[in-house]
C-alpha cells in the first residue's frame, strides 16, 4: 500500500478543481483531523449555503458567492488548535494535489491570519498520501517574515515584564 500513496510536502500548491482556482498554499498537517478552507463569508438562505471563498486581500479572492444545495453541506463542530469549540460548517470540494485529484470534505474558515488559507488533515491524507516535512513548496520567505515578527513581539512582552 505504501507504494501506491504519494509523498506530499509539509506544503503544497492545490487547485480547486470545481471553481477553476488554482495553485493555491495549502500547509499539511498530521496533527489536525479535519481539513479547512478560508471563507470570507458564509451564510445559508432558502436552505443553501452561499460561501465566498478566502479574504479580499486574498490573491485568490474573486468575491464570487459558490452556492451547495443541502445535500452539500452540513454543521459541525470542531475544537480549533487552541481546544476552543466551534461551530463550522462542512462542504466537500475536489481538490487537486501534485495532479492527484480528490475528494475532500472542509469546514469553513476564517484563516485570514493564518498563512495558508486552506489546511489539509490527517482524514483527508489517509490512505493517499505521505508527509516527508523536507519537501514540498512552503512559503519560505512569508515563514520567515512571520517569525522575525513574532520573535520581535516576544521581545516587546519580555521587555515588559
Amino acid at each position: 500500500m505504501a507504494d501506491k500513496l504519494m509523498i506530499i510536502g509539509r506544503a503544497e500548491k492545490a487547485d480547486l478543481v470545481d471553481f477553476a482556482i488554482t495553485g493555491v498554499p495549502v500547509k499539511i498537517d498530521t496533527g489536525a483531523d479535519a481539513s479547512s478552507i478560508c471563507a470570507s463569508s458564509a451564510e445559508v438562505r432558502d436552505r443553501k449555503l452561499y460561501v465566498v471563498f478566502f479574504e479580499k486581500d486574498s490573491p485568490f479572492y474573486d468575491g464570487i458567492e459558490h452556492i451547495f444545495k443541502a445535500d452539500h453541506f452540513t454543521i459541525t463542530r470542531v475544537a480549533n488548535s487552541f481546544g476552543h469549540r466551534e461551530v463550522r460548517y462542512k462542504i466537500k470540494l475536489r481538490i487537486r494535489i501534485k495532479k492527484r485529484v480528490i475528494n475532500g470534505t472542509f469546514t469553513l474558515s476564517d484563516r485570514s491570519t493564518k498563512l495558508y488559507p486552506v489546511l489539509i488533515g490527517r482524514s483527508l491524507l489517509r490512505n493517499k498520501f505521505l508527509v516527508d516535512v523536507s519537501k514540498g513548496n512552503p512559503l519560505k520567505e512569508a515563514e520567515k517574515e512571520r517569525s522575525i515578527q513574532l520573535k520581535k513581539e516576544l521581545e516587546t512582552l519580555k521587555g515588559e515584564l
